[in-house]
């Protein structure tokens, strides 16, 4: 069938590349039994399309049913779809047919498909699978004809990985994906649907029809239609009722916009993922292993002063004088400066007068690496294999003991 014979026959206006091609899949399609899945954003029009396959098929004389999965409780949903038999909860004094059972032969097209309980899935699947059901209640299996059609504003893929909806069902009812485009995403097309839905008002309301200047036009197709066609057509029916001069200006269509903040409008950011540990990209990674490094840096120096200003400290360490001296070298330096992982240091060091008495100039390169490494074994050895107490004695917490232990490969 041509797309424009099913354009005129069901009223649809436009002529995107997007909006043509997912008409031709669904025509294409309709006279299958494949499971066919229409993704869209809220208000694109996808139950038109479900309609479409249905009318084009060949269950085309019998029913049809558009069932809205997110407006159904979840309580309530499997009676709905698979029927229940008396006394089967409470409020069920009657044996009732689900839509699956009514339908038999014809198609159900299930919006928002998303919004189904995990429960419901796994009965859905079922039927998908061998076209069998059982009604609540019920122990007995029930044969059905019914051709599947779901549609959804989500996105399944993402669900199935965080375990909001079955993976096994979502490729079962991804046979065959229409995408149905956003209106922003068809520009040329929001003239032509205002001007029919301006049309259709002035006659349901017997007024004349209104008309656009060309600053109000760029404004309209500029604007970014987060309700996409049900917004357009409802704002149509404003500008058409409350509109003071048939010949709108910008300025007076601007009253009829929602006043969406320029930054909206741009690509959102991703929030921040708590206590999952990944980043996007190598250079994230390089940052967070710097940064991490030079906090453990910091957390050392601070352990190290406070042992130079309380000699009681340093003498319980059990260190002996010529690590304790090496140590101090490497870690009491006000901005140590970082290559690779190696840290260079040639600078004077002023220590405390009642610790010691001099001061010399340090130009070595130490690995800041095996100095930590041999810190974590003496603490660990000192306090017996205790972490925690290992970890308080060298003040780092002791999470980032645990991740040092593993990284430098140390055992209890």
């Amino acid at each position: 069938m041509e797309i424009q014979s099913i354009k005129n026959r069901f009223g649809i206006i436009g002529n995107s590349p997007a909006l043509n091609y997912a008409l031709q899949v669904a025509a294409q399609v309709a006279n299958t039994d494949l499971t066919v899945m229409i993704f869209g954003e809220s208000g694109v029009g996808k139950e038109v399309f479900s309609t479409i396959i249905h009318a084009l098929s060949a269950r085309k004389h019998n029913p049809f049913i558009a069932v809205n999965c997110g407006a159904i409780p979840e309580g309530t949903i499997d009676s709905e779809l698979f029927g229940h038999e008396k006394g089967s909860f409470t409020g069920a004094v009657d044996s009732r047919k689900g839509y699956f059972e009514t339908v038999n032969g014809g198609t159900i097209f299930l919006d928002e498909i998303g919004e189904m309980p995990m429960g419901t899935q796994a009965r859905l699947l079922r039927v998908l699978e061998t076209g069998e059901f059982i009604r609540v209640g019920s122990s007995k299996v029930q044969k059905t004809d019914v051709r599947v059609i779901g549609a959804t504003n989500r996105d399944l893929l993402e669900h199935t990985q965080h375990g909001k909806f079955r993976e096994d069902l979502y490729y079962r009812l991804n046979t065959v994906p229409i995408r149905v485009p956003a209106l922003r995403d068809r520009k040329e097309d929001i003239p032509l649907l205002f001007r029919k839905f301006c049309i259709d008002f002035s006659e349901r309301y017997k007024t004349p029809s209104i008309q656009l200047d060309d600053e109000a036009r760029n404004m309209l197709v500029n604007y970014t239609w987060p309700g996409n066609v049900r917004e357009l057509k409802n704002m149509a029916e404003q500008v058409s009722v409350l509109a003071q001069d048939k010949l709108v200006s910008a300025q007076e269509l601007k009253r009829f916009l929602p006043d969406i903040p320029h930054a909206s409008r741009l690509p959102m950011l991703a929030a921040p993922q708590q206590n999952t540990g990944d980043f996007a990209n190598e250079r994230d990674i390089l940052y967070k292993l710097f940064f991490d490094m030079k906090k453990d840096v910091t957390e050392l120096k601070k352990m190290f002063f406070d042992i130079l200003q309380n000699p009681n400290i340093a003498h319980a360490a059990h260190f002996e004088e010529n690590d304790h001296h090496d140590v101090l070298h490497s870690f009491a330096q006000t901005e140590p400066a970082v290559h690779g992982n190696v840290l260079t240091s040639p600078q004077h060091i002023i220590l405390p007068e009642h610790n010691i008495d001099h001061h010399e100039e340090v130009e070595e390169t130490l690995s800041i690496a095996d100095k930590e490494k041999e810190l974590i074994v003496k603490a660990l050895k000192k306090h017996k294999g205790k972490r925690k107490d290992a970890a308080l004695d060298l003040g780092i917490s002791e999470r980032t003991l645990y991740r040092k232990l593993k990284e430098y490969n140390i055992g209890d």
